[in-house]
């Protein structure tokens, strides 16, 4: 199938990663669902064209996310590709002084939403096979780091959940893969109070690449594996983090 004659959606591509994501399917000519909570961001992606759907949804609201995936049903007849990249970053805290809410909240929109929408995006590509991307992280996974336990365990669960739908699906003809993303180009990156300048400087401390991700490089590896280039790549989690988890 040809870039232009697929059908794609993004959950969470309001911002960030799904953002890019979402604009380079756009740039390569498939039709895309844009599905998070800010309208005019999602319409902004969107560039206006009919063909994309500007999806307005909450992953931890059920009602939405059945609404959001009947209409792509209703208007795409079914899915060749589609991205997970929504997620919550929690205060950091030890162990110890996590709050309930926080970890329940990470557990539910990391892990509960990402399935949410999973089990429509398989429920449209069993005809016809395709490709799911869930934006997983290096913290958790791969390793692990003071205070961010609530994240960590809610993105381990998603890598854990991402291998298990891989092989429960690889013979319908849907690979199902994860990226594991390190500092990245986003806001999420950043400490409070931090400027460029600052994050720049832990980072050449912190990461032997010495520098955060580029969100085209995040973008890139999406790319491969939503391609035929990758159709034996199934159950994969592939670490994108300049070798902090080396």
């Amino acid at each position: 199938m040809s870039t232009n004659e697929r059908r794609a959606v993004v959950v969470g591509a309001s911002s960030g990663m799904g953002r890019a994501i979402a604009a380079d399917l756009i740039d390569s000519g498939a039709a895309v669902a844009l599905i998070g909570r800010n309208r005019d961001a999602l319409e902004e992606v969107s560039g206006g064209d009919p063909r994309h759907l500007p999806l307005i949804a909450d992953v931890l609201e059920q009602s939405d996310v059945d609404a959001v995936f009947e209409r792509v049903a209703k208007e795409y007849g079914g899915l060749d590709v589609a991205v997970n990249t929504v997620g919550i970053l929690p205060p950091p805290s030890p162990a110890v002084d996590i709050e309930r809410v926080d970890l329940e909240q990470a557990m539910l929109t990391n892990v509960v939403g990402v399935h949410a929408a999973m089990r429509h995006q398989i429920a449209l590509m069993r005809e016809s096979g395709g490709s799911i991307v869930n934006v997983s992280s290096n913290l958790g996974p791969h390793k692990s780091l003071p205070g961010f336990g609530a994240y960590g365990a809610s993105k381990a669960a998603l890598s854990a959940l991402t291998k298990s739908a891989a092989l429960d699906h690889a013979a319908e003809g849907i690979r199902i893969n994860a990226i594991s993303p390190g500092p990245s180009d986003t806001l999420m990156s950043y400490q409070p109070g931090e400027t460029d300048a600052d994050r720049a400087a832990r980072m050449k401390e912190q990461n032997p690449s010495g520098r955060v991700a580029s969100l085209p490089e995040i973008v890139a590896a999406v790319r491969y594996l939503t391609s035929d280039d990758a159709a034996y790549v199934v159950g994969a989690d592939l670490v994108i983090d300049g070798g902090v988890s080396a």
